[in-house]
């Protein structure tokens, strides 16, 4: 798989979930205040697994630029 399918990927995934939870919240049968408590946790969850995401793939360029920098010496 090339880099780049690799980050459409990624943002399909990303871009699927968000409107999957709008449409959640838009039909969801609760008080508007259980729903704002739903989404800040939603919300929490989602940027803590992003912050993740972004390590794994920032340590997997460093990785990478690594190998190249060694090929090309």
């Amino acid at each position: 798989m090339s880099d780049n399918k690799g980050g459409e990927i990624i943002g399909a995934f990303v871009v699927g979930g968000l409107i999957g939870a709008a449409l959640g919240i838009l039909f969801a049968p609760k008080s508007g205040k259980a729903t704002r408590a739903e989404l800040g946790d939603w919300m929490d969850e989602t940027k803590e697994k992003a912050k993740e995401k972004f390590e794994k793939l920032e340590d997997e360029i460093k990785h990478r630029k690594d190998q190249l920098l060694k090929h090309t010496n």
